[in-house]
């Protein structure tokens, strides 16, 4: 006897979700269901779906070609064929300058500064947003999935680089619902190759006897490094949960794979043109350009296993041949891509930084002693020179059982598989890699979510006005490490409007900082009093470049005794100035009523500290903020006693009240 299936097609399609590693260089789509995880393949069990797209056809309506057919004839279409656009992804055209000469197809800038292609059809040129790009990626993908499994895929999980920040994790959202997807989450990568290792976390900790275990994932792709350290606890029985946590997270989101390729071509072009062959003035054609860098990715991917690699090409103008020939060692290509390499551990270093205090370990070295394992992500990671340099790093041989292509797709599999409910028994939480805070007077930050505090996050804080009749309260929101706005990078800003105006001081605003699971950060103010309310969630116009994070992350450091002491200056000036209008007020109000000398003091107390607060905004690296903070106290000790005369006035004026 046959038993129907209880859930029909449309039920179950609305039970599936996918994990998908949007990948500079390559991407896959992957399933955890009955059968676990696995990667969906096409019909000739190619997993690897190349992030290359080709337009062709009208410019009206144009065409794409997606995929191996797109890459492998990049060489005859260079200006059409788009690759590695996940480095313009949430970019402004100046933050991609140092990719353009290695691209051949044309950058320009579009709406907010931001990155756009054109791309030359038959009719004229169409500019493309990277955000349309990656779409196209991720229809070819969901068609992929829905082959595979017979069913409509209409949500996902989708990877991005730990430090993507919110313009990027926007870009890819939007890239998602252009291609039909619901982002259910956007999982860190280094998190999802965790969820991956994760999978036989629960033998491996029985077999060892071990509670947790500290993982560092090292993730080096076509475009992007990541470094996360995780704590990774199993569970003990099949009714318990295992526990993912993300202790600290650092990377690099323009160091990959293809970086090692520009390096290779770098070093062909400096050789055509010692031969002549190109003039020093001029870049090689955009045909070349493609042909050298493919050539550099196949060379590059030979040295893995042997020891010399040959490249051979035509670089003649049709008029006379020109063969480029060259052997490339491995030990060549090594001394080319070792300070990329390095630049790794300067990452790794941060990382490792930043979760001592919860390993408990005062140092980096001893930080380092305490990881159990590093699992290896990304294609770059294949490289000999690479697994070598971080087994010298951490002092552990790398555990190198999964695919390092494959393993971001299948821990997004698996995050998928817990939120559709396919499963049970594991717990994600990730962190927010750079701190966010809220400008106040004075132009310092008040931040409310700290780098690496785990997400979902949530912060509120109580502020107030510093002037008199406020209808509109500005609020600006900023990232970074620093204290003071002007060294932060702005994200975005707001007003809560239509307030009554009130005296300085007297409304209660309650700002609120929410990070959801997918890292996109909102934010909302309320005024208590009158129940007005604003919100925003911030969308920049464009991510931070890499030098932007080292610099943020390096100046915390440098300046923190300098910037800690501006911002309490800047917070002392701010509360003086209010207590000075404050009691300036009570003493016009009430000076004939009180003792000439308790007056003379409270007026030379006032003007001592308004003469502090002045010399220190004109200058306030001449100030001592001791000596201001004990200016301030001594003025209001000394006004108590104005306070509470001051009340016994407003109760005697009071219609009806009692005398006092």
């Amino acid at each position: 006897m046959v038993h129907p299936d209880p859930q029909s097609d449309d039920q179950r399609s609305r039970s599936v979700i996918v994990g998908i590693d949007l990948g500079t260089t390559n991407s896959l789509v992957a399933i955890a269901d009955e059968k676990g995880p696995r990667v969906l393949a096409a019909s000739d069990d190619a997993a690897l779906l190349p992030s290359a797209v080709r337009y062709e056809g009208p410019v009206a309506a144009p065409r794409t070609v997606v995929g191996t057919d797109a890459k492998d004839r990049a060489v005859e279409f260079p200006h059409t064929t788009i690759t590695s656009i996940k480095r313009l992804m949430g970019r402004s055209l100046a933050d991609s300058t140092a990719d353009l000469v290695y691209l051949p197809y044309t950058v320009i800038e579009g709406d907010h500064a931001t990155a756009r292609v054109a791309v030359p059809l038959e009719g004229g040129v169409r500019v493309v947003s990277p955000q349309e790009v990656s779409a196209a990626i991720l229809a070819a993908l969901k068609a992929r999935a829905e082959s595979v499994l017979g069913v409509p895929v209409n949500k996902a999980v989708v990877t991005v680089p730990a430090y993507f920040d919110d313009a990027q994790r926007q870009a890819t959202r939007d890239a998602g619902h252009l291609a039909g997807l619901d982002i259910v989450r956007i999982v860190n990568e280094p998190t999802a190759a965790a969820l991956a290792y994760g999978i036989g976390l629960d033998r491996d900790a029985k077999r060892n006897r071990k509670d947790e275990s500290i993982v560092a994932v090292f993730d080096l792709g076509g475009g992007t490094f990541d470094l996360s350290i995780l704590r990774l606890t199993p569970a003990a029985s099949a009714a318990e949960t295992s526990f993912f946590q993300v202790l600290a997270t650092s990377g690099d989101t323009r160091l990959g794979g293809d970086d090692i390729d520009h390096a290779l071509v770098a070093l062909f072009t400096r050789e055509l043109r010692e031969r002549g062959w190109l003039r020093a003035d001029t870049d090689p054609a955009p045909a070349v350009r493609r042909a050298l860098k493919q050539f550099a990715e196949e060379v590059k991917h030979r040295l893995s296993d042997a020891d010399d690699a040959r490249i051979r090409i035509d670089v003649g103008d049709g008029t006379e041949s020109r063969v480029y020939e060259r052997t490339i060692t491995r030990a060549e290509l090594e001394s080319i891509s070792l300070p990329l390499v390095e630049r790794t551990a300067d990452a790794c270093d941060r990382a490792l930084r930043d979760a001592a205090r919860e390993l408990g370990a005062s140092s980096v070295d001893e930080a380092k002693r305490a990881i159990d394992a590093v699992v290896l992500v990304g294609g770059s990671t294949r490289m000999p020179l690479v697994r070598r340099r971080v087994a010298e790093f951490f002092g552990v041989e790398p555990y190198t059982a999964l695919d390092p292509d494959l393993v971001v797709a299948l821990g997004a599999a698996v995050q998928a598989s817990l939120l559709s409910g396919a499963s049970t028994g594991s717990l994600l939480l990730d962190v927010v890699p750079l701190s966010l805070g809220i400008e106040t007077v004075g132009g310092a930050v008040a931040k409310l979510i700290i780098r690496n505090a785990p997400v979902p996050a949530r912060a509120t804080e109580m502020f107030s006005t510093s002037v008199d009749g406020q209808t509109s309260i500005k609020l600006a929101v900023y990232q970074g490490e620093r204290e003071m706005a002007a060294d932060c990078r702005m994200l975005g800003e707001f007003h809560l409007r239509n307030l009554p105006p009130m005296p300085a001081g007297i409304p209660q605003v309650e700002v609120e900082f929410l990070v959801d699971a997918n890292g996109v950060l909102r934010v909302s103010a309320a005024e208590r009093r009158t129940g007005k309310h604003a919100a925003i969630q911030v969308v920049p116009n464009h991510g931070l470049t890499r030098d932007e994070v080292d610099r943020m992350e390096r100046d915390s450091f440098t300046h923190a005794r300098t910037d800690m002491t501006r911002h309490r200056i800047v917070d002392l000036i701010v509360n003086g100035r209010m207590d000075l209008k404050w009691i300036g007020d009570r003493l016009t109000k009430l000076g004939p009523k009180l003792e000439p000398a308790y007056r003379a003091e409270l007026e030379s107390l006032a003007s001592s500290l308004r003469s502090m607060i002045d010399a220190a905004e004109h200058d306030w690296t001449s100030a001592s903020p001791d000596a201001i903070h004990q200016a301030k106290d001594a003025l209001d000790k000394a006004s108590v006693r104005l306070q509470e005369i001051s009340i016994t006035e407003s109760l005697r004026s009071e219609p009806g009240a009692p005398k006092v």
